[in-house]
């Protein structure tokens, strides 16, 4: 148990950092360089990791890492950085919160991993607190950006899985950088062809992609695909839930956007769902009830046993 709560703490570095990414693009990125943004985030960050692991892909890797580079990476950083440019912070991370559902679903055909009764229950009460939080307190949301986001969803969601089915030979950290490297080699050319030379940055601006190079992207996808490695499936993706919460808070906090009752319920219940679905939970669950029934058994009577009482 103590493993996995472990390997749990590793994987939520993930999600928090993302959730913090979308305030920081909102606030300290500029609004018109999509693409330069998601090249500028994925290739120093994964170039920086290959200096760290000094592996390079080997036979199979070298086409799996470029799709995946594409479905967690490149085509999902733009589809991203869109999203937090045109919704409020708490709304673009609120819609990744989706993920869970499907990386179960993919899970049971691709990896075996049969969705456990806890988890579904989990998923089952985040997406309910999602809703609390997505339909309330925030106006003129912008159906491009929904587009944006569930698109960016539903695909790191496939290359997740992908990668933790392909991955059994590979570490985490190597794995992370191929596809950085190729996400943000794949975005480059386009962005070039596009939007032409690099934006201007200033210092705010080029904290700002400090930020989410080195930690939202760089460690980020280290811990992620560490948690992969060791969780099933169905428990990162709960874990991923942290993501839409540090959007809520953040935004409130930070970026003045308003947290009505509602969306402050649906946030404990977040988290009441990310706390029910993990293994530890079930465990806990299932010693409870061996531990009820085995009450009961002593409970039994001695008549009911056959035992005369003196």
């Amino acid at each position: 148990m103590e493993g996995n709560i472990r390997w749990a703490l590793i994987t939520a570095i993930a999600p928090i950092t993302w959730g913090a990414s979308y305030l920081v693009t909102r606030q300290l990125l500029p609004a018109d360089s999509a693409l330069w943004g998601a090249a500028i985030r994925a290739l120093p960050a994964g170039l920086v990791l290959l200096l760290i692991t000094r592996t390079l892909p080997r036979g199979a890797w070298w086409w799996r890492a470029p799709l995946l580079g594409t479905l967690n990476i490149g085509a999902f950083f733009v589809l991203v950085y869109l999203a937090a440019q045109l919704l409020p912070s708490s709304i673009a991370s609120m819609l990744m919160a989706f993920a869970p559902a499907v990386m179960m679903l993919l899970a049971w055909p691709l990896l075996s991993e049969r969705p456990r009764g806890l988890a579904v229950a989990g998923a089952a009460l985040g997406f309910l607190g999602v809703c609390a939080m997505l339909l309330t307190g925030v106006d003129g949301i912008s159906p491009g950006g929904v587009v944006a986001s569930l698109a960016a969803m539903t695909m790191s969601s496939v290359g997740f899985v992908l990668s933790k089915r392909w991955a059994g030979e590979v570490s985490p950290l190597p794995l992370a950088s191929w596809q950085l490297i190729a996400g943000g080699l794949l975005v480059l050319p386009v962005a070039i062809a596009v939007e032409g030379a690099p934006p201007a940055l200033d210092l705010v601006q080029v904290g700002g992609f400090a930020f989410l190079t080195l930690v939202a992207t760089a460690l980020a996808y280290w811990a992620w695909f560490t948690g992969l490695a060791h969780l099933d499936a169905g428990t990162v993706g709960l874990i991923g839930l942290l993501n839409p919460v540090t959007g809520v808070l953040l935004g409130t906090l930070l970026a003045a956007e308003r947290l009505s009752l509602l969306q402050g319920a649906g946030m404990a219940v977040v988290l009441v769902g990310i706390t029910l679905g993990q293994p530890h939970a079930a465990r806990r669950v299932a010693a409870v009830r061996a531990a009820l029934a085995s009450r009961q058994d002593g409970d039994d009577g001695p008549e009911e046993r056959g035992v005369v009482v003196a």
